[in-house]
């Protein structure tokens, strides 16, 4: 992986950005986080260099003057909506939030599950929450919301929503995903402290799209097709123009929330300290970028990536048609297809010769290795082992896993398990390496390459089970897979 962001220096200007934008408030600061606060994977992909936790160990040096509050759609917990990059549903994500913030001796105040209508499922959450002893709140979907200021800044609109109980002068709106309903959440507490005499101040940290890169930039259109379930799309901000002159960088639903965030701020101060949507904003990464090729093209390799999870998607019943289309036109723009990701065209060339699911991966030094599937080997398990003895500088006809050591755990597998795949998956055959390790030297050497995997990309010819999606992600291989049932065989698309 070739690097272009200068994380040291992220994490210094952005810190004293922050402290300079909490210094220009009074008793308070609501700040949105955007984006994933504790681990940042879309913009460790799109911007090399960037370390997933950076935002964290921010909010780190701010921790005996801030409090969290974890933000959760009820639309979101209706559908048991996943991350991606975790395999776990939102609702289990706040959860896990919380612990973790809390064992860096951050103080998680309360959750607040927006876009309320009385689902079921949420009142189930927020009932579980309450027998945790976390504090919980609702706040309601707003008709007209967010074009009918005078009903949304009144009583009748965020006056309806909970107030959420903060005691710290520097409250963090966080959320497991996007969409969650954060900003609002942020816009309804400045409603809610004006009424009891709080002056409360808002600013944004958004990463993404990042402000001072051009509209059409590989970083940006990558956010686009990050959020094409949102319908999210990069707009130059018209209030930042008109004010300063100046072409900058935000999203549609940045700029049509600026009037509501416009007429509060005026009704508490007289006046708006934000010209624009993107003066709300703190976010320095940009400045931070210092080979603008390396994050193109990490960037447009997300884009392809995204495109493949949402193929995927449709195939599970998961996706939309519409969001696909959308990342295919964001490929045009990018001016990118799927050649571009090289371990496709080499598993598609690999599997076309030997009719076989097979698979590929492309090692940092850009070396592609290629595997396929056979009676003993799923072609994920069997990539791992090919990878793994050509960094070790082992001869490929070397076999690591003794065939009479394989066929006793099949035989587990399918007579006492009433498993269907004889095969060993990815998890299976790590652990035989493991253990062969400790007598057999070439095992060793091989279980020691796995780190140098971290950043590789791979791509499968038919769609992973779920044991090696988690073996990858855990490994830091950032894969795609044809959108091909191993059940049906099946094409879409």
């Amino acid at each position: 992986m070739k690097y272009g962001f200068d994380n040291d220096k992220y994490l210094k200007i952005q810190s004293e950005h922050i402290k300079e934008r909490i210094a220009k408030f009074g008793d308070k600061l609501y700040l949105e986080f955007g984006g994933k606060l504790f681990d940042d994977y879309h913009a460790s992909r799109v911007l090399p260099g960037f370390q997933p936790d950076s935002k964290l160990r921010m909010l780190m040096q701010l921790a005996d003057v801030a409090e969290i509050v974890i933000v959760i759609s009820a639309v979101d917990i209706e559908k048991n909506k996943v991350r991606g990059d975790l395999g776990i549903t939102y609702d289990k994500d706040v959860l896990r939030l919380r612990d973790e913030f809390q064992k860096r001796g951050l103080m998680v105040g309360s959750v607040c599950i927006t876009h309320f209508t009385g689902q079921e499922s949420a009142k189930a959450f927020h009932d579980k929450l309450e027998k945790l002893g976390i504090k919980s709140y609702y706040h309601y979907i707003i008709p007209g919301y967010p074009s009918n200021v005078s009903l949304i800044a009144s009583d009748e609109g965020f006056g309806k929503n909970d107030y959420i109980e903060t005691t710290r002068p520097l409250v963090v709106i966080t959320a497991p995903g996007p969409g969650s309903g954060k900003m609002a959440t942020c816009l309804s507490q400045l409603y809610h402290e004006n009424k009891r005499g709080v002056k409360a101040g808002y600013a944004k940290f958004e990463t993404f799209p990042i402000w001072n890169l051009p509209l059409k930039h590989p970083v940006n259109i990558a956010y686009e097709a990050a959020t094409a379930d949102l319908n999210d799309v990069n707009m130059i901000d018209p209030w930042h123009l008109e004010a300063y002159g100046k072409t900058t960088v935000n999203y549609n639903r940045d700029i049509e929330i600026y009037p509501v965030l416009d007429a509060i701020f005026k009704g508490i101060y007289g006046s708006d300290p934000y010209k624009s949507p993107t003066d709300m904003g703190v976010n320095m990464a940009g400045l931070c970028i210092y080979d603008d090729d390396a994050c193109r093209a990490a960037s447009n390799q997300e884009i392809i990536r995204r495109y493949y999870t949402t193929l995927n998607q449709l195939v599970e019943g998961n996706g939309t048609e519409a969001e696909a289309d959308k990342i295919e036109l964001l490929m045009q723009q990018a001016k990118i297809t799927i050649d571009d990701r090289k371990v496709i065209k080499a598993a598609k060339d690999r599997s076309a010769k030997s009719g076989l699911t097979c698979a590929a991966i492309e090692l940092d030094d850009g070396t592609i290795i290629t595997s396929e599937t056979s009676d003993l080997l799923g072609t994920s398990a069997a990539l791992l082992l090919n990878a793994t003895k050509h960094l070790a500088g082992i001869a490929h006809d070397v076999k690591l896993i003794p065939k009479e050591m394989i066929e006793p755990i099949q035989k587990m597998k399918v007579e006492y398990l009433a498993g269907n795949n004889p095969r060993l998956h990815t998890d299976e055959v790590l652990v035989a390496l493991a253990m062969l390790s400790t007598s057999d030297e070439n095992c060793r050497k091989a279980l020691e390459q796995l780190p140098k995997l971290k950043g590789c990309q791979v791509h499968t010819t038919v769609m992973l089970s779920e044991v090696d999606r988690k073996i990858f992600k855990k490994l830091g291989v950032d894969f795609t897979c044809e959108p091909v049932s191993k059940e049906k065989k099946s094409l879409i698309g």
